[in-house]
């Protein structure tokens, strides 16, 4: 049996001869295409006819070119056979030189030297070629092989001090953490560690930052990779991807493999009209083999993440596989203020800095999103030379983010100021006066982004996970309120309530098609089938009611908004002294922040007229002429 030096030499000797072959057969097809072997007999005779260019002597051999070719060839060489040849170069005027004769070394080595050049690339080539086949991934040699990236713990440098906002998360994958440092424990009783856990969020919510905090606090190999980089153009290749992955675990055992964004590797396969498989479906079925063919008591644990879990193959999801679902949402206010303090610590921020007040404005934020908040904000305070960085460039920040950078170029005219002073002012008012759990934390009519205007900060109270009939009303009747301003005031339409529509419009149909909330409806749920949660999704599935049940659905979707604007406009209607002073104010400052606006607000009266059951019809004499 051959060892493994033996077989290196033998790939190398193979090269060696296939590279001398090469050259000495292009260095013959060289000669033979342009060089003419000549009798001395006939070289004379040409030397007579003046058929010879030049001619170089070098000892005993001579070489020279035709005037014209002669059997295409327009070179020639010959031995000397006259000592005097010379004479005759003279007699019919053929230019010539002599470079004395050279040694048979000289010779050899004039021959050989583009031999050993040629040899040398070849060499260099090969060589990379065998370094690409022991795992690198710049050679063509190396197509197969895996691209994931292996961390030591030194290298990840994560543990769960780093992650913050997903306690419950952390605390069920603590066992994972647990087995891998201590699998005798596990054994001893007879327990098995699911072979994949699948951690689900939305993006940004740290799925890939905790499965490095894994690896780091059980100190072994990671292997971190993600579904793009099985899939490619060549067949076979994805699926030799996943087994050299494998293999390399094993070798590395205990060890943890991550793949991040699983559903470009496992999507839901189907049937394919033209037949056979295509080379995602390969990749796929080799990952479901290879996870098959391992077992977890060899110290292989396989982490994956996604945030589309809807969208990956059933038979991934089994029992054996990726049995266990690790769900990361997004973070609870008291989440949000313990990430805040991860990223404050790295930034010099003032020390009466509110962390939970900052946590308060940022709802629905991922951890991503409030490190680049955070980053945003000091950003904006190196900009202004400031020595801290202060509420109020975290205020700014969000607003960039929310509504886009300031647009200090695009001056509104007077009128355009006038009408979007009122109809942010109608906004604040209505939420101040009949949505109460969301503060008004700051109006602005500084235009932002691309088409806004002005823009309306609104703050919680607290986080809510359920959500009244009444609450949601609230919210729509909030964002017509601008619209209403306008109709109040200036008695005409204008395109600054667009977004507030999309918005409005969206709630109300929520409320009718998913939670329920229509009489003429009852409780059904006319949503279309999506499939439950971590289950696959039909994605041919057509709506599941009649079109005579979504005319119902449009009409009592119409009925919601117009009735949110109509208790939007009564309400400014009576409060119309303190809608004026607003917009006045905020046409002066261009922005107003909470305790500015509450000294305007202080004297609004909330009476039973504005109660939801007192506008279920929407006021007769509010028309859209203008």
């Amino acid at each position: 049996m051959e060892t493994k030096n033996e077989k290196k030499f033998a790939i190398n000797f193979y090269h060696l001869f296939s590279a001398l072959l090469v050259v000495f057969l292009i260095r013959s097809c060289l000669d033979a295409s342009s060089i003419k072997n000549l009798p001395y007999s006939e070289f004379k005779s040409q030397v007579k006819s003046g058929n010879i260019k030049k001619v170089t002597l070098r000892g005993e051999d001579i070489t020279g070119e035709f005037n014209k070719a002669i059997d295409g060839k327009t070179g020639f060489a010959t031995k000397i056979v006259e000592p005097q040849i010379s004479e005759q170069f003279d007699e019919f005027k053929i230019p010539y030189e002599s470079l004395g004769s050279s040694s048979n070394i000289t010779q050899f080595i004039l021959y050989m030297l583009p031999t050993l050049i040629f040899i040398g690339l070849w060499w260099y080539i090969i060589r990379k070629g065998l370094k690409g086949m022991g795992g690198g991934t710049g050679s063509f040699m190396s197509v197969g092989k895996s691209r994931a990236k292996i961390y030591v713990q030194t290298d990840t440098r994560t543990n769960f001090k780093d992650v913050a906002g997903a306690d419950e998360a952390l605390e069920e994958l603590k066992e994972v953490i647990d087995f891998l440092k201590n699998a005798d424990k596990v054994k001893s009783l007879g327990g098995k560690m699911p072979k994949g856990v699948l951690l689900v969020g939305p993006p940004g919510t740290g799925k890939t930052l905790i499965a490095k905090a894994i690896a780091g606090e059980a100190g072994v190999p990671f292997f971190s990779t993600n579904g793009a980089e099985f899939v490619e153009m060549f067949v076979g290749v994805g699926a030799a991807r996943v087994r050299d992955l494998f293999d390399q675990a094993k070798k590395s055992a205990p060890c943890i493999i991550f793949i991040d964004e699983l559903d470009a590797l496992g999507k839901t396969r189907h049937a394919n009209l033209m037949g056979g498989n295509d080379e995602k479906e390969q990749t796929l079925n080799q990952l479901l083999v290879e996870m098959d063919g391992f077992d977890t008591q060899g110290g292989i644990i396989i982490l994956a993440a996604t945030n589309r879990p809807e969208m990956i193959d059933p038979a991934l999801l089994r029992a054996g596989r990726f049995d266990r679902q690790v769900v990361i949402d997004r973070p609870d206010r008291k989440g949000r203020s313990d990430i805040l303090k991860i990223h404050l610590d790295k930034i010099k921020a003032e020390t009466n800095l509110n962390r939970d007040t900052l946590a308060g404005l940022t709802p629905g934020f991922t951890g991503a999103d409030l490190a680049n908040l955070v980053n945003e904000a000091a950003l904006i305070a190196t900009r202004e030379n400031s020595l801290s960085v202060k509420m109020d460039h975290f205020t700014r920040a969000m607003e960039r983010i929310v509504a886009g950078i300031e647009k200090k170029s695009k001056v509104l005219g007077l009128k355009e100021k006038e009408i979007v002073s009122y109809h942010e002012m109608g906004h604040a008012l209505v939420g101040f006066g009949l949505n109460q759990e969301d503060k008004i934390h700051k109006v602005s009519i500084i235009p932002h982004g691309m088409g806004s205007m002005g823009h309306t900060i609104q703050r919680p109270t607290e986080d809510k996970y359920l959500m009244t009939k009444e609450d949601l009303e609230n919210k729509m009747s909030v964002l017509m309120a601008g619209r209403a301003s306008e109709m109040l005031i200036f008695g005409k339409l204008t395109t600054g309530a667009s977004d507030d529509f999309v918005k409005a419009t969206n709630i109300a149909r929520e409320m009718i098609m998913r939670f329920g909330m229509s009489e003429d409806l009852g409780f059904v749920s006319y949503e279309s089938p999506q499939g439950q949660f971590l289950e696959s999704k039909d994605l041919f599935s057509k709506s599941s009611f009649a079109e005579d049940t979504a005319k119902i659905i449009d009409e009592n979707v119409k009925k919601l908004v117009m009735n949110a604007h109509a208790r939007a406009y009564l309400f400014l209607e009576r409060q119309k002294d303190i809608l004026i002073q607003g917009a006045k104010t905020l046409m002066e400052k261009e922005s107003m922040n909470e305790d500015e606006l509450k000294t305007i607000f202080n004297r609004i009266i909330i009476t039973d007229e504005f109660n939801h059951e007192n506008s279920s019809v929407y006021p007769s004499h509010l028309n859209f002429q203008g």
